[in-house]
């Protein structure tokens, strides 16, 4: 450990909190701090509720003061961090809240930042207990060891150095993020923009003169299997892994019986996220009868590729069932599309989307890459502030 600094358990620099019955006071109103209060990006208290003490829930029990900072310790509230500002003081918070407030030898802030830290997080993740609700307890909290200088100027410089990179770290990030969004919308509404304004040399049709609307023969539980064959797809793994398999006898009798997709068509879910799509590859697999579905299409009027990113573009029109969303085929027929009487002209367009589709995918891993680096930046800067070697982040 360096000179001059010390290390101990965080609850050796923590004074007494107070808890509260709100419903002692019924005529009072309350600002109430709920465990979803706390926005888990941005580490500020958004969305509280202003209630009297005789409405406040059994949880609203924790008083809160000025620069007091209370740490979640429920999943998935479990990370949301924040520092009680001085509009909330004297206000109530959830139980589901550890509320830690420092003693004079420690700045509030230095607390803020140690439960940001790998090494902290990495403990709450070992420590937490419970199936249904995931949880550590305060003591798990308060018995963390944190090590800090005694000299109050140099744990307000670690603060100051803190915030600083904090802040220009939390701006850089704010514009890869935008960059990201732009990018995304800039596709997204020249996609738009082709669907919407049609051609001299186009025609419309409903989507079920194109052809007709084909699923797979319905395949029962009992007859997959966790391993196998032949991958599965239902609408929960459609267009990502497969955790479902079916024997290779059925794979070949139900696709030598009943509608099958050949090479190329464009399947898409029907159910829960409607339009989700796939270019079926042709290689063995099997989908989820009703919940997957396709256009039995020829080509000869509207390209593969072409209705491919038509669905991207198209306003699904789904109705709500009683728990997801659906799309029956009876509104996926009655669909309209635009497209070129000319299939050259349709192969034209595809390769302009598919450029800039490629082009908007290699910004977007730039941007994302750029993210996931400021993350890393802020772990590495809180880890060297508590091991004592952090310097100036943005001189």
């Amino acid at each position: 450990m360096r000179q001059g600094w010390e290390e101990t358990r965080l609850e050796e620099v923590l004074t007494k909190t107070e808890t509260i019955d709100p419903a002692e006071k019924p005529g009072r109103e309350f600002t109430y701090i709920d465990v979803s209060s706390v926005n888990k990006e941005n580490l500020e208290i958004e969305n509280t509720t202003r209630l009297l003490g005789k409405d406040a829930p059994s949880r609203a029990r924790k008083l809160v003061r000025t620069n007091d900072v209370i740490f979640a310790t429920v999943r998935p509230t479990l990370r949301r961090i924040a520092i009680i500002p001085e509009k909330y003081n004297g206000q109530i918070c959830s139980t589901g809240y550890y509320v830690l407030r420092a003693k004079g030898e420690l700045h509030y802030k230095l607390i803020f930042y140690f439960l940001q830290t790998p090494g902290f997080n990495e403990q709450m993740e070992k420590l937490q207990k419970g199936a249904s609700y995931p949880a550590v307890t305060d003591a798990d909290v308060k018995n963390q060891l944190i090590s800090f200088p005694k000299d109050i100027t140099e744990q307000k410089r670690i603060v100051a150095v803190l915030d600083e990179a904090f802040d220009v770290i939390a701006k850089a990030k704010e514009n890869a993020e935008k960059n990201l969004a732009n990018a995304r919308e800039l596709f997204e509404s020249y996609l738009q923009n082709i669907f919407a304004n049609p051609g001299e040399n186009w025609d419309e049709k409903k989507l079920g003169d194109i052809g007709k609307v084909s699923m797979c023969k319905r395949v029962f539980k009992e007859q997959t299997t966790t391993t196998g064959d032949i991958p599965f797809y239902k609408i929960g793994t459609f267009g990502k892994e497969p955790n479902a398999y079916i024997s290779r006898e059925i794979y070949d009798e139900f696709r030598g019986k009943f509608s099958f997709p050949k090479k190329g068509d464009i399947l898409i879910s029907a159910s829960g996220t409607i339009g989700r799509r796939v270019k079926y590859d042709g290689e063995p697999a099997y989908f989820q009868d009703s919940n997957i579905v396709w256009i039995e299409n020829d080509e000869k009027q509207v390209l593969n590729d072409y209705l491919y990113n038509f669905y991207g573009a198209c306003n699904w029109d789904s109705t709500k069932g009683a728990t997801i969303s659906r799309l029956y085929n009876d509104n996926l027929k009655q669909i309209t599309i635009s497209f070129p009487k000319s299939l050259i002209e349709q192969r034209s367009i595809v390769a302009k989307l598919d450029a800039l589709s490629t082009e908007t995918k290699r910004l977007e891993t730039i941007y994302h890459k750029k993210i996931v680096d400021l993350e890393e930046l802020k772990k590495s800067a809180l880890q060297k502030a508590f091991n004592g070697e952090l310097v100036g982040m943005c001189s």
